[in-house]
């Protein structure tokens, strides 16, 4: 009898590093709950670059916390490199949150120790994690080469920009060489020169490094900057949009493709102002077409008899 195949080799072989399924959470708040995801599934390939974007309360911030090892689902399936996040031990997190994934947060505050060089500060998790001084210093050196920091090695998180505390902050998630890089809002507090620039430093890491990187962000020119850009609407997946490049000699030719999603239990999450634009409310009639799904307001249904 052939063995079977299981979910991580099956991951692996197709190259998908992030799978979700069937997510749930529900924060309760005193007597209240409050849904934040509602069955959200979700792929990452290894080495992607790709944006979460979702109105506040979308629940993008929740899921960006559970592929942390943060906060843990209420119901559902995360993998993140073939390991099931649910079924980790405590000591296990720990060794996950701290090798297998790197955190950036908005706030600089919470990412960097304020009277500690940034140097010192991309040390610092390398150090805990039992690496050598001396090696701790070469790898801090060079992360902060490649976030453009050279020049500012010896400085403290007060004497940097805005923009210069969000690449240092980049460079120590990234002290443990972990294969996941996880950014909330990393721009949310940076003009948009230095929030471009930030953008432009994820993609460079992605290439020079080949980790994987999510970021959930608010920015309308997004589209333009990552792989690929997923949508949350109400705690789902919804909408997909790539980032299609062609080249033709010297022409470049930059496009973008969007997709609704077909969630793992077959649901389509059609946008709403398509569903208002055909006064589409409590009940669609769904036909499949010439090589096409139609779906099509109660009214033609009734129209037939």
């Amino acid at each position: 009898m052939t063995a079977p195949v299981l979910q991580h080799e099956r991951d692996a072989h197709e190259g998908i590093y992030i799978r979700c399924e069937d997510l749930f959470k529900i924060h309760k708040i005193a007597d209240l709950e409050v849904v934040a995801l509602r069955g959200l599934d979700l792929k990452v390939r290894h080495g992607e670059f790709m944006a979460i974007v979702g109105a506040s309360g979308s629940g993008k911030s929740t899921l960006l916390n559970i592929l942390a090892g943060l906060d843990t689902p209420s119901a559902g399936r995360a993998y993140v490199g073939g390991q099931d996040l649910l079924g980790l031990s405590r000591a296990e997190m720990v060794e996950y949150r701290r090798n297998k994934v790197g955190f950036v947060w908005q706030q600089t505050s919470r990412n960097l120790v304020p009277y500690l060089s940034a140097i010192q500060n991309v040390e610092v998790p390398m150090l805990l994690s039992g690496v050598s001084k001396t090696a701790a210093r070469e790898r801090a050196q060079e992360l902060l080469e490649a976030v453009h920091l050279e020049h500012r090695l010896h400085h403290k998180p007060g004497q940097l920009s805005g923009g210069e505390q969000q690449r240092t902050s980049i460079a120590v998630a990234l002290a443990n060489n972990p294969p996941l890089l996880l950014a909330d809002e990393p721009t949310g507090e940076l003009d948009s020169v230095a929030a471009t620039d930030v953008f432009d430093l994820f993609g460079q890491l992605n290439r020079r490094y080949g980790v994987t990187i999510v970021i959930v962000t608010h920015d309308p020119d997004i589209a333009a900057k990552v792989d690929r850009v997923v949508a949350i609407r109400d705690g789902r997946t919804s909408v997909e949009i790539f980032r299609r490049i062609r080249k033709d000699g010297n022409d470049v030719d930059v496009t973008h493709d969007e997709f609704v999603l077909v969630d793992g239990a077959g649901r389509l999450q059609v946008p709403r102002e398509l569903l208002e634009q055909l006064s589409i409310r409590d009940r669609a009639r769904v036909m499949l077409g010439d090589g096409r799904l139609e779906i099509l307001p109660e009214r033609n249904r009734r129209e037939d008899h």
